[in-house]
């Protein structure tokens, strides 16, 4: 049964330099979207009660409180819900964070990125360090206690200590939640055609990471890049759980079957109810990501549920890869977990995982 659902918001006033997610500048198209995006929500959804509901993008607070609401009526869910909405600190304002609370949202999740203010402007981030802290000030004011964090780390200019200072000055607001983002210049951003100088080498991001580590220690480090408060959302993924994806170029998995919307916004618009793509995994397929998302976590796999899942032997199967990885790959009481260094070089090690 479906526990969970995305929904898309695409619209940015600007992109930032790094960013290759699809949004678009492109507001004067925000009604027709939304009436396109009731459409598919009203045709697919089965009227289960949700754990959890997401609102990512782009901006979402480029919607009004009141257009959160028509969305969010469309959904059955509890009071203990999980209903979170991606923030930019931009022209947040108190009442409109009291009114987003007031609607039935009981988390948010900043995308603060840095407090250097010289950094903020490089990368085209809108916000700068001061909106970031009056955002969490007017989020406690409005009374929400589940309040996240995103930093990204690897930026230009940036040093393992500048890093570290960001991560200080986010602990001292008393937030409940940060995550971590190492910097990946992916085609599609203007960072691809237009490299920046002074970009930290694999090592120094490295290095960061494990100092964040260091500095997070009274925050529960639970999946790779997430620290403090559990996600309920994103647990749901990485447990590879079903969830509904709502929105242009959203993703869902339902019954075994992965599905993405068109990239295109007006074409979505039109077309709201046609799923893109379309794939029904193998067993082998779904054994994979169960592994790979698994892995994700810091308390790693159940190697028992996944011989009953899929009729393994888990020990048996993957023996080699263990053992080659014994330095990286520690034995816990239900399964597998990366240590920390495993963790610097979790790709590699996944990536054997796969046939």
């Amino acid at each position: 049964m479906v526990k969970s659902a995305y929904i898309h918001i695409p619209f940015c006033k600007s992109k930032c330099k790094y960013c290759s997610f699809i949004s678009f500048p492109k507001l004067e198209l925000k009604e027709q979207y939304l009436d396109a995006l009731i459409k598919e929500i009203k045709y697919y959804y089965k009227g289960e009660t949700l754990d959890t509901i997401y609102f990512g993008g782009g901006t979402p607070s480029l919607l009004t409180p009141e257009e959160f609401k028509t969305l969010l009526d469309l959904f059955n869910f509890k009071d203990e819900t999980e209903i979170t909405a991606e923030l930019n600190p931009d022209g947040l304002t108190q009442d409109y964070l009291a009114k987003l609370k007031s609607k039935g949202f009981n988390r948010i999740s900043l995308g603060g990125q840095t407090f250097n203010d010289n950094i903020l402007q490089l990368i085209g981030r809108r916000h700068t360090s001061k909106q970031v802290e009056d955002a969490v000030k007017f989020a406690k004011n409005a009374g929400f206690d589940n309040i996240s964090l995103d930093f990204i780390y690897g930026l230009p200019n940036q040093t393992t200590e500048m890093f570290a200072s960001d991560l200080k000055h986010a602990i001292s607001l008393g937030i409940q939640h940060i995550s971590l983002y190492g910097l990946k210049i992916d085609e599609g951003c203007y960072f691809y055609t237009h490299m920046p100088e002074n970009l930290p080498d694999e090592d120094i991001q490295a290095d960061m990471y494990l100092k964040a580590i260091e500095i997070l220690k009274d925050f529960e480090h639970y999946e790779i890049s997430n620290f403090g408060n559990y996600s309920k959302h994103n647990l749901n993924y990485w447990n590879n759980n079903n969830y509904y994806g709502f929105g242009v170029s959203a993703h869902g998995y339902i019954n075994d079957t992965r599905y993405s919307n068109s990239k295109n916004l007006e074409e979505y618009i039109k077309n709201p109810k046609i799923h893109y793509t379309k794939h029904t995994l193998t067993k082998q397929e779904q054994l994979e990501e169960e592994i790979f998302l698994g892995f994700r976590k810091i308390n790693g796999i159940n190697v028992h549920q996944i011989n009953e899942k899929f009729n393994i032997n888990f020990d048996k199967k993957y023996g080699k890869i263990i053992k080659k990885y014994s330095n990286f790959i520690k034995k816990t009481q239900k399964g597998y977990c990366f240590n920390t260094n495993g963790i610097l070089i979790s790709n590699t090690i996944l990536c054997e995982f796969l046939q």
